[in-house]
């Protein structure tokens, strides 16, 4: 066997480009090598910057093509962009009454069918109709926020909704119903003060749709199995068929799950608020009866229950034997929710926001940190990944929405002061060889630890925005070019199927 090391950098993408014109390499195997290369990742730049939102942008989704991105707001809207274009297709009234939090095309609708839930605990439905009009209807709603929502890949009628109230839901556009499929609940004798688990974050296995996971205010990221539940209410429902969490964070108190994501090899995407993000594969699980007291006790007789018995320390033996999930450190990841994305044709990069209103992105297969990039004035919530090509959208606190491409001349490099993040005139400095992440306590209260720093409308100027626009046309929903037809463009074709 030869150990000749293989060439890298622009002679390797000539071979390439030889290769596939010779027919040694596929068209597809070409793009998806080249959409993969660590080089264009370092290339990322601003390609513009799309502003029409008055308000913090909390949600970024592509459509099936990747040519229409949905965005929703603080300010209640919801806008449809031409993101190559850099201008508005269609922006009309949610009919939500609080910050939108997350707004997704359904698939094989032709672009004309999105959801949406938001801090009014409501999800609603958007039709788009002809002559760009648009009605929404209230197909559900949750006691508290109810920040993310999951649909069933390639299925035009099906979706998950999760809440703070701890509830996760069922919803089938063609019956306008909603089913309660259960209420998640903390692992019994451990957490007697929260029995009930906000939930921040829900996600659906693409390569087994009958699976999909839920994660809130504990430490737990929860696998569901939906051939479990009885449409007819006869069986319960919240027991989990598989639970994941790093070995020493089991039993931490203090963490909680802002994001979740699957890769297309099933891969598991957890990202912790105060902590790190990990990568679970399905054999890291810790089963469905996972042991409620953690690995390490910092008590004088750890590993022995109250009647002598060894059963803590077996516990724990267990989970230090299962295999470690990849980790991704160096962001900070405490005042939002944040969610956690992959990057590239075959999901070979990791991506998240940060505090410090900068976007990191590391290598998935190793953690390197490869990719630190300036983004906003504050903090980043949002990274949606293009479904075909290499481009990023990036949305937060700030009120536009970036859109990233590789068209740098020259590779970028981290920046000097990498080890550090500040936030808020405070500099958090990073360790990569220590997990502990015992020093902030100097820097936080045990208080701040309790939730997570949401924002709401109170946080900008509602007299900025005005209500009395629901929707803008753009000139490619138009069917028709004449200037009667548009002259009507400023009518309110907003209709509360609910009567709201």
């Amino acid at each position: 066997m030869s150990n000749k090391r293989a060439r890298t950098g622009p002679d390797q993408a000539i071979v390439g480009v030889w290769r596939r014109e010779v027919g040694e390499l596929s068209t597809r195997n070409f793009a998806h090598r080249l959409a993969a290369s660590e080089g264009l990742v370092l290339r990322l730049e601003i390609l513009r910057k799309l502003e029409k939102h008055r308000g913090c942008v909390n949600t970024v989704s592509f459509n099936a093509s990747g040519d229409v991105l949905v965005s929703g707001s603080d300010d209640m809207k919801v806008v449809l962009w031409d993101w190559e274009m850099g201008r508005v297709k269609l922006s009309f009234s949610s009919g939500h009454s609080n910050n939108v939090f997350q707004a997704k095309f359904m698939p094989c609708s032709d672009d004309r069918s999105i959801v949406t839930c938001a801090a009014d605990g409501e999800v609603r439905h958007a039709q788009i109709l002809d002559r760009g009009r648009v009605e929404t209807s209230l197909l559900g709603s949750h006691q508290g926020r109810a920040h993310k929502l999951a649909i069933e890949p390639g299925s035009p009628h099906i979706f998950y909704t999760c809440g703070e109230d701890g509830l996760v839901q069922h919803f089938d556009l063609r019956t306008k119903s909603a089913t309660q499929l259960f209420k998640c609940r903390s692992i019994a004798d451990r957490r007697s003060d929260m029995p009930i688990v906000h939930l921040n974050a829900i996600a659906i296995d693409p390569r087994n749709p009958n699976f999909f996971v839920a994660a809130g205010a504990d430490e737990y990221t929860r696998l569901y199995d939906i051939r479990k539940y009885q449409w007819n209410g006869s069986t319960d429902f919240d027991e989990p068929v598989n639970f994941f969490c790093p070995a020493h964070l089991v039993g931490n108190e203090r963490v909680g799950i802002t994001g979740l994501a699957f890769s297309d090899q099933r891969e598991l995407l957890v990202s912790y608020n105060e902590e790190n993000i990990y990568l679970f594969t399905k054999d890291m699980g810790l089963g469905p009866n996972p042991a409620p007291s953690s690995p390490v006790s910092t008590s004088s007789d750890a590993g022995h229950s109250a009647d002598g018995s060894s059963e803590t320390l077996q516990s724990a033996m267990d989970v230090n034997e299962k295999p470690c999930p990849q980790v991704y450190k160096g962001h900070w990841n405490r005042r939002t929710v944040k969610g956690v994305n992959f990057f590239g044709p075959k999901c070979e990069y990791v991506v998240s926001g940060s505090d410090c209103g900068r976007i990191f992105i590391w290598r998935k297969k190793d953690g390197e940190l490869i990719r630190v990039m300036e983004a906003d004035s504050d903090v980043v919530n949002c990274i949606e990944s293009h479904p075909h090509t290499t481009l990023l959208a990036s949305s937060g606190i700030d009120y536009d929405i970036k859109i990233w491409t590789p068209k740098a001349r020259e590779r970028a490099t981290l920046p000097p002061n990498i080890g550090e993040v500040v936030i808020n005139d405070r500099i958090r400095y990073f360790d990569d060889d220590d997990d502990d992440d015992d020093d902030d306590d100097d820097d936080y209260s045990d208080d701040d630890h309790d939730d997570f720093d949401y924002y709401t409308d109170d946080d900008y100027d509602n007299d900025d925005i005005d209500d009395d626009v629901d929707y803008d046309i753009g000139d490619d929903i138009d069917d028709d070019d004449d200037d009667e037809d548009d002259a009507n463009d400023g009518d309110e074709c907003f209709v509360a199927g609910d009567g709201n």
